[in-house]
């Protein structure tokens, strides 16, 4: 978010997030001062059939009730971030619709600060990748020969186990159904697909996770000892390179063909991985069922 007008170092009390024609803003008050503004990522509200006038398809509304949900957590992310940053303490936003979809008025709580924020009070949430077979989880597994349902099933007690909301279904070009469950800050997303012999199987495991703290708990990625997420790029592409994996640099992304791996996020300033993908690898699929 960029800040205009910033009162550090003072309660927050209310935030106000609004959706207009030309994007998203928010506006955030404090205990004295005057209010600060600022601007969100994405698109603007107003449908745009490309020139034509058009009415507005069914799907748009939940459209911007998606867009307006991201942009609430968002929003509060960066504000407890602050809070926790300048007061010691988190800051826990209760949103209010005033016009849903497009605009949302929070309350802003004050609570202390989150165990996981500090080193080695809250153990993280580590999926193991294992190139060919799948990848491993804490108290269960995800396999390229788990069946759909088994998959989604899985996903579900991770939510259980996190304490976060159930799968969330959403469309993915190439899969037949793709889910995902938050894990702290980021997300654990699994896409299937129907093999040659009619049955519907996990086809792709992917994890995101943004920049900054990784929430409570952490989700991380590892592979042969190595934290994707959590090593500086250039570290984690060594250490690869080390263990004599050929890495090809496509479009801001690393693939690694012979594991069916792909690593994604780092700029050209460097900075950690933010995303990883694992799936068969071409060899394997090819011969798969």
């Amino acid at each position: 978010m960029r800040k205009q007008g910033a009162n550090f170092g003072r309660k927050p009390v209310r935030v106000v997030l609004t959706g207009g024609p030309d994007g998203w803003r928010w506006t955030l008050f404090t205990e004295h001062g005057e209010p600060e503004t600022g601007e969100l990522p994405g698109q603007g509200v107003r449908w745009s059939g490309r020139g034509r006038r058009d009415e507005a398809p069914a799907w748009w509304r939940r459209r911007l009730a998606q867009d307006a949900e991201d942009l609430r957590e968002l929003v509060g992310w960066k504000l407890t971030d602050r809070t926790f940053a300048e007061l010691g303490v988190e800051a826990e936003i209760t949103w209010f619709a005033v016009a849903d979809p497009v605009e949302w008025e929070g309350l802003v709580t004050l609570r202390d600060p989150d165990p996981a924020r500090f080193p080695g009070e809250v153990r993280p949430f580590v999926v193991t990748l294992e190139p060919g077979r799948g990848a491993v989880l804490p108290d269960d597994h995800l396999l390229f020969s788990t069946l759909a349902a088994d998959a989604w099933a899985t996903l579900g007690a991770v939510a259980g186990q996190v304490g976060t909301a159930p799968p969330r279904a959403s469309f993915l070009c190439g899969w037949n159904d793709h889910r995902s469950v938050r894990v702290g800050r980021g997300a654990l997303h699994v896409s299937t697909q129907v093999g040659g012999d009619g049955v519907e199987r996990l086809g792709e495991v992917h994890g995101t996770r943004p920049a900054g703290w990784g929430g409570n708990p952490e989700l991380r990625f590892r592979l042969d000892g190595i934290d994707l997420l959590d090593e500086p790029a250039a570290d984690v592409v060594a250490l690869l390179e080390g263990l004599g994996h050929e890495i090809e640099r496509r479009h801001g992304h690393h693939l690694l063909r012979a594991m069916g791996l792909t690593l994604g996020g780092p700029d050209e300033r460097g900075g950690r991985f933010t995303s990883v993908g694992l799936r068969l690898p071409d060899v394997l699929a090819d011969a798969w069922r």
